[in-house]
């Protein structure tokens, strides 16, 4: 039987931090929404499926004006996101059907590549759970509560994290509806969950791989970001 691989692509995020009144992953970058980006590099691997997770106002416009304008042939759901990013990719699970391995990717980061996407694949047929990331360049401080350093880790045992965050599928769902019975808890203790592997790190046994991305694999997030992003495609 042939494996089946899936995307799940987030696009739910209000993205305060762009100061812009449109959210961050429909503005222009080159003409292009930065969506298209990494929707284009998921159409065009090996993925069998993309699951498009946005809010609820933006479904329509996302299929009418991204996905059918763009002719994105493999996004087969378009589906409404939720209050938190770790709400949306539940959302996204749920609107998958019999696959084996899914690829989490944030719609904010559009320099995704072929490349890094086979190269997690290997990573998780072997492992079950991995996540794209980049050693770190810079030296890391942990900070105490009031603000000073407390700590420096090793910079060689340093990661910065990405996505895609890969998994097989019954991991993560797994591991996801477990988080969800005790999230409340988990909230008011304040467990901030900000990744899929952290998900995945408590509640499973499953160690989760680390897989070099890219450093242009960037988030944009701010406005100096988007110039960054230009400059990338410009070259």
């Amino acid at each position: 039987m042939k494996t089946k691989t899936a995307g799940i692509i987030l696009a739910a995020g209000r993205g305060s931090r762009m100061k812009s009144d449109t959210q961050k992953q429909y503005l222009l970058l080159r003409g292009k929404p930065i969506l298209y980006y990494s929707l284009k590099t998921f159409e065009e691997s090996f993925l069998d499926e993309i699951i498009l997770v946005t809010g609820a106002a933006e479904i329509e416009y996302c299929r009418r004006e991204i996905v059918e304008r763009y002719g994105f042939c493999k996004v087969s759901h378009i589906v409404a996101g939720g209050r938190e990013r770790y709400h949306s990719v539940s959302c996204g699970l749920r609107a998958l059907r019999d696959c084996d391995y899914v690829f989490i990717h944030d719609g904010a980061r559009p320099f995704v590549t072929g490349e890094i996407l086979e190269r997690a694949y290997t990573a998780v047929r072997r492992e079950r759970a991995c996540v794209v990331g980049m050693p770190a360049k810079d030296t890391i401080k942990l900070a105490d509560e009031l603000g000073y350093a407390k700590d420096t880790p090793r910079r060689d045992l340093v990661w910065t994290i990405q996505t895609p965050q890969v998994f097989a599928c019954d991991l993560v769902r797994d591991a996801y509806a477990a988080f969800l019975r005790q999230e409340e808890e988990l909230v008011q203790a304040g467990v901030a969950v900000t990744d899929d592997a952290m998900v995945v790190e408590r509640f499973s046994d499953t160690r989760v791989r680390l897989v070099e991305g890219s450093y242009r694999n960037i988030k944009i997030t701010t406005p100096e970001d988007l110039t960054v992003a230009e400059g990338f495609l410009r070259e």
